[in-house]
């Protein structure tokens, strides 16, 4: 695939230490993504230039982390026709992360966000994998594969018990 098919968003590069691991699981299944900086407080007009437009150009799912307030997983889902998969992030100014997961999951009525766990991106990584797979095999068979593995990882432990 040469078409990126996911975006990941974060509001500041101080979230990019847990957003990689969304980029990690994305390679880990053959999918092109991009990834970026888009803030919904210090660069609105660029939140709405890119959450009106992801859908043009080929994206399928965005995958939005941030941090304190988190508002830009909601943003973009206000927006964008495409499926947010919303990473909270525990930041410097967070309250134990709980304002970012409670910003980003009590998205109201009509506006869903799918969210992962606290600093959860590998989850939306393979989230966003699994809405890819739903129209690519490809990556569906990658997947299944993975899968696999981790029941073998869990049956290798358990015979070392």
């Amino acid at each position: 695939m040469d078409e990126k098919l996911v975006s990941i968003v974060m509001g500041s590069d101080s979230d990019l230490p847990v957003m990689k691991q969304a980029a990690e699981m994305l390679n880990k299944f053959g999918i092109e993504y991009e990834i970026d900086i888009v803030s919904a407080h210090r660069t609105p007009e660029k939140l709405y230039e890119f959450a009106s437009n992801a859908h043009n150009r080929g994206i399928m799912v965005i995958i939005a982390g941030a941090g304190g307030a988190a508002h830009l997983p909601g943003m973009v889902a206000a927006i964008s026709p495409l499926p947010v998969i919303g990473v909270p992030i525990k930041s410097s100014n967070s309250i134990d992360g709980w304002d970012s997961v409670l910003s980003i999951l009590q998205m109201p009525g009509g506006v869903p966000v799918a969210t992962v766990a606290l600093n959860g991106a590998k989850n939306a990584g393979i989230l966003a994998a699994q809405i890819v797979s739903a129209s690519d095999s490809s990556v569906r068979n990658k997947i299944i594969q993975y899968k696999q593995e981790l029941k073998e990882q869990v049956i290798t432990k358990s015979n070392k018990l």
